[in-house]
C-alpha cells in the first residue's frame, strides 16, 4: 500500500473515531442544552443537535433535511473517487491530506444523519439512550447532527458610542461545532493559505532557441 494512501486512510479513519467518540458520549452522558465548561466559560461543551449544515446552518423542512442527506452521500462519493484519482496521480501528500479532511468531515455527520435517528432517543429533558426499546426519534437518513463545541471567546459589549450597534451583545465565536466541521474548516483554511503548495503546476518554460525555431 502506498504511503500516501495510508495517510488518507489514517486521517478519515482517525477524524471518524474521534469525531463519533465524542458525540456518542455527550449524546448518552448529557442532556440537550446542558453544558460542561473546559476553560471558564471560554471553551465548553454545550450539547445541541442541528437537522442542517455544519456550525448549526439549516437547509429547511423535511424534505431540505433528505435533500441535505443525499448530498452529502454524492459528495462523499464524488470526493472518494477524486482521492483516488489525485493518489494514482502522485499528488502531493499535503493536498490529498486536506481531501482526505474533507471526506472525514462530511462522513462524520453524514453517520449523525443517516443513523442517529435510529439508534439514540430523544435528548430533551433527559439523557438519550443507545439502542432504545421503544426504538429511536427518527427514520434513516433524517437524524440530527450533534454538536457540542462552543467557544465564545469574545463576550462582551459593543461600546454605547458605537454606530448602530452600541450596547449590543459582541459574541465570537458564537456556532456550536464539532470534530466533523472543524476537519471541514481546517481543510478550507489550510487550501487557502497554502494555495501555491497545494496547486503547484509544473509549467514548463520554453527556452529562448525553441522560440525561435517555431518562428
Amino acid at each position: 500500500m502506498k504511503k500516501k494512501t495510508i495517510v488518507a486512510l489514517a486521517i478519515i479513519f482517525g477524524v471518524l473515531v474521534l469525531d463519533q467518540v465524542i458525540k456518542i458520549w455527550v449524546k448518552t452522558h448529557m442532556q440537550m442544552g446542558e453544558e460542561i465548561h473546559l476553560i471558564s466559560n471560554k471553551i465548553m461543551f454545550h450539547f445541541t443537535e442541528n437537522p442542517g449544515m455544519a456550525f448549526g446552518m439549516e437547509l429547511g423542512g423535511t424534505w431540505g433535511k433528505l435533500v441535505l442527506s443525499l448530498f452529502r452521500i454524492l459528495a462523499i462519493s464524488g470526493l472518494t473517487y477524486y482521492l483516488v484519482r489525485i493518489i494514482k496521480a502522485g499528488e502531493n501528500t499535503f493536498y490529498i491530506a486536506c481531501i482526505a479532511l474533507v471526506i472525514a468531515g462530511a462522513t462524520g455527520n453524514l453517520i449523525d444523519s443517516a443513523f442517529y435517528g435510529l439508534i439514540f432517543n430523544e435528548s430533551y429533558g433527559q439523557v438519550a439512550t443507545m439502542f432504545p426499546a421503544g426504538g429511536g426519534y427518527e427514520s434513516f437518513l433524517y437524524g440530527n447532527v450533534v454538536d457540542m463545541f462552543y467557544c465564545p471567546v469574545i463576550d462582551t459589549h459593543y461600546p454605547d458610542w458605537f454606530p448602530f450597534v452600541g450596547g449590543d451583545r459582541l459574541m465570537f465565536f458564537r456556532p456550536v461545532f464539532n470534530v466533523a466541521d472543524s476537519a471541514i474548516t481546517v481543510s478550507v483554511f489550510l487550501m487557502i493559505i497554502f494555495y501555491k503548495k497545494v496547486f503547484r503546476k509544473t509549467v514548463k518554460v520554453a527556452e529562448p532557441e525553441e522560440i525561435s525555431a517555431e518562428n
